[in-house]
C-alpha cells in the first residue's frame, strides 16, 4: 500500500467504525454491531420467521465473532483497523453486508431502488442525505437502481482505501 492509500484506508476505517458505534462511546460492542440487523429488519418490515432475517443474523454473528478475536464483546478502533483488510472483507464482511442488502431488496431482484437503499443505509446509521448522495454516486447508469455487486464493491473499495465515490459521500 502506498502512503496515500494507507491514509485513505485509515480515514475510511475510522468513518466505518464510527458508523458501527451506535452509541458513540468509541467502542463497538456486540450489541452495537448486531443492532444493525434489528434496525434493518424494522426498516424493511420483515418478520423474524423470514429466512433472510435468519441469514442476516447468522452472518452478523459470524462477522462479529471474527472481528472480536479476543472474545471480550468489545471492539476498539485499533482492533478493528488491525483486523479489517481486503481478505477480511472478501471472506467475512461481504457476507454480512450482502445479507443486509438482501433484507432491503423487497422484490429480490438483486438491486435496490433509492427508497430501499436509503432505508438500508439509514438503518445502518448513515444520515438519509448521505444515503441519497451515495445512491446517486452508485447509480452510474441512472436507471434508478443499485446492484448488489456494485454496492459491495464500493464498500470494499472504500474500506481498503481505494477510490469509492459512494464511500466518500456515505460516511
Amino acid at each position: 500500500m502506498s502512503r496515500t492509500t494507507t491514509a485513505a484506508a485509515t480515514t475510511a476505517r475510522a468513518r466505518v467504525f464510527a458508523m458501527m458505534d451506535a452509541d458513540g462511546d468509541r467502542v463497538v460492542t456486540r450489541h452495537d454491531y448486531l443492532s444493525r440487523i434489528d434496525r434493518t429488519v424494522a426498516a424493511t418490515g420483515r418478520t423474524e420467521d423470514d429466512p433472510l432475517v435468519a441469514a442476516a443474523r447468522a452472518e452478523g454473528a459470524r462477522a462479529w465473532g471474527a472481528m472480536d478475536a479476543d472474545g471480550d464483546g468489545r471492539l476498539t478502533f485499533d482492533e478493528y483497523a488491525a483486523w479489517v483488510d481486503a481478505d477480511k472483507f472478501d471472506n467475512v464482511c461481504r457476507f454480512a453486508l450482502g445479507a443486509l442488502f438482501d433484507l432491503a431488496d423487497a422484490d429480490a431482484d438483486g438491486a435496490l431502488d433509492a427508497e430501499e437503499f436509503t432505508a438500508l443505509r439509514t438503518a445502518l446509521n448513515n444520515p438519509p442525505e448521505n444515503a441519497a448522495a451515495a445512491f446517486d454516486a452508485l447509480d452510474t447508469d441512472r436507471d434508478g437502481r443499485v446492484a448488489r455487486a456494485a454496492y459491495l464493491a464500493a464498500i470494499r473499495a472504500y474500506v481498503v482505501g481505494d477510490d469509492s465515490p459512494m464511500g466518500e459521500v456515505l460516511y
